[in-house]
């Protein structure tokens, strides 16, 4: 067995918020955090968007959880080994950890969650997350063993990203439907759930017993959705708001220059990048695909719809991932576009469509520059900005001749900071609607049988190699445009200390203080 022990206890990682309800701010001890959308679930387990597994890490904690730097450290576990053919993972339990019903954190507890997690019955939104781990055994009190069907690297970066939170047992007694899990929550965090309006406010209040002597600081944690970017931003400058993420890109100058605020800026884990379904003509034709990419300046699209707060692509992973190719800056060529769609049989040009996931204004100023882009290069596109039902006419597509979509633009967070989650949902061909995110339909069985040999491999610097292979053959087939990596934004009063936003999107608040 091979042993990694685990001493750093303390780093801890969880979510945003702000709002002071104090007479005298030194005084405070209640903050209000300004969001930009609302709630889906207090379910990590069932939370599609990562701001609702952000917020529920209020209430829910795991075996494992992320640094500031995405790199997993341990928070319910002590310390793992792992076999010698990557399959079996024993985890050593923390003792003394207490729910939020002053029951104990137990094996037991850990088993119970990733047996409903993983059962097919519960519909949960996240059960393909650990669709690898074969079962959960339970060894002693303190002893978890995680047997999986094949060896699976970055097993312990999944485990960290916040959906595998450990619900109390006693909750999930009484989960007969998700919507239990949806509104109410119960775990080891440091705060319980006071009450929860999904589109409002979720209002958690401090955990008397929680594991970590002193905290948390703050008798309570206020999270508001707040979708209008100036209200959210002058929420901040008033102190109505002590902590707001994303900062309004083009007010993250004036607010820095505040001496009242401390603004943050954060190289994510966050890819834009163009899909081109392959299944519709002529995207099926890798000269109109390599167009589509030459025709867009990513710089001046960093500009015009970013306000600087992004860079552009260099690949197919952002720069912080382990095992990402860096092919320098895609060439803006739209002289060589218009030659290749000539040979494609299109010296005209063709019309199309150019769809989006989000509506939100920085995503329309996106869709109206690559309008315009595409435009001078002889691709006249139509655009339509979906709203959330919307996009079931492409991830509920049960085929891809069912699929509508042509051009689409999207974005994936990389959650879990590892190559696997970065790439194979959004390329692999088993990964196609409805069961992932691979929207171009992209299919080459070559980057499929490297995927499922990286993910077997467990020596690391073999497996960056075929996850170096994987990218470098997608990139000659180009199915999608890699667009920007983006920045992720906050800000705080300034006597709000340790309150900060990840790489990721989430936020690392459990330490956050007041300081004058």
């Amino acid at each position: 067995m091979q042993k990694f022990p685990f001493k750093a206890a303390l780093s801890l990682t969880a979510f945003s918020a702000a709002m002071l309800i104090a007479s005298a701010p030194a005084e405070a001890r209640e903050i209000t955090a300004a969001v930009a959308t609302g709630f889906t679930t207090l379910d990590p387990w069932d939370a599609v968007d990562n701001l609702s597994r952000a917020v529920s890490r209020s209430f829910y904690e795991s075996l494992y959880t992320f640094d500031k730097d995405l790199k997993p450290v341990p928070q319910l576990a002590e310390s793992y080994e792992v076999s010698k053919d990557g399959l079996t993972y024993t985890f050593r339990l923390r003792q003394g950890v207490k729910f939020h019903d002053g029951t104990e954190f137990t094996a037991d507890a850990v088993k119970m969650n990733f047996d409903r997690g993983m059962n097919p019955d519960s519909k949960l939104t996240r059960r393909t997350f650990f669709k690898f781990v074969d079962r959960v055994e339970v060894v002693d009190p303190y002893t978890v063993r995680i047997v999986l069907k094949t060896p699976t690297a970055g097993f312990i970066q999944r485990l960290a990203n916040g959906t595998a939170g450990m619900i109390c047992p006693s909750l999930l007694k009484r989960a007969t439907t998700k919507q239990v899990t949806a509104y109410e929550a119960c775990g080891t965090g440091p705060y319980t759930l006071k009450r929860f309006s999904p589109a409002e406010e979720l209002y958690a209040v401090k955990f008397p017993n929680y594991r970590v002597p002193g905290l948390p600081k703050f008798d309570a944690i206020r999270w508001v959705p707040v979708t209008e970017n100036s209200t959210r931003a002058m929420m901040l400058q008033t102190g109505e708001a002590q902590f707001i993420s994303p900062v309004p890109n083009e007010q993250f100058l004036p607010l820095s220059k505040s001496g009242k605020l401390t603004l943050q800026k954060t190289p994510s884990v966050v890819t834009r990048y163009l899909s081109m379904n392959e299944t519709k003509k002529p995207f099926d034709d890798i000269r109109v695909r390599e167009a589509v990419s030459l025709a867009i300046n990513r710089k001046a699209l960093v500009k015009v719809a970013y306000n600087g707060f992004a860079v552009p692509s260099t690949g197919y992973l952002p720069t912080q991932i382990e095992g990402g190719v860096d092919f320098g800056e895609f060439p803006y060529d739209p002289k060589r576009a218009r030659e290749l769609l000539k040979e494609a049989g299109f010296p005209q040009g063709f019309k199309t469509t150019i769809w989006s996931a989000y509506n939100d204004g920085k995503t329309v100023k996106t869709l109206q520059f690559l309008q315009q882009q595409l435009a001078q290069v002889g691709i006249h596109a139509e655009t339509k900005a979906l709203e959330a039902g919307q996009r079931t006419v492409i991830y509920g597509a049960k085929t891809p001749e069912e699929s509508q979509h042509q051009l689409y633009l999207i974005g994936w967070t990389n959650s879990a900071a590892e190559p696997d989650w970065g790439l194979r949902p959004l390329l692999d061909s088993r990964s196609c609607p409805p069961v992932l995110n691979n929207d171009s339909y992209y299919k080459n069985p070559k980057v499929d049988a490297l995927f499922d040999e990286a993910i077997r491999e467990t020596n690391a610097e073999k497996r960056v190699e075929l996850y170096h292979e994987i990218q470098k053959l997608v990139n000659a087939d180009k199915p999608w445009a890699p667009l920007v990596f983006e920045m992720v934004t906050a800000g705080t009063a300034k006597e709000l200390k340790n309150f900060t936003v990840l790489p990721d999107g989430g936020f690392d608040f459990y330490s956050a203080e007041w300081k004058e």
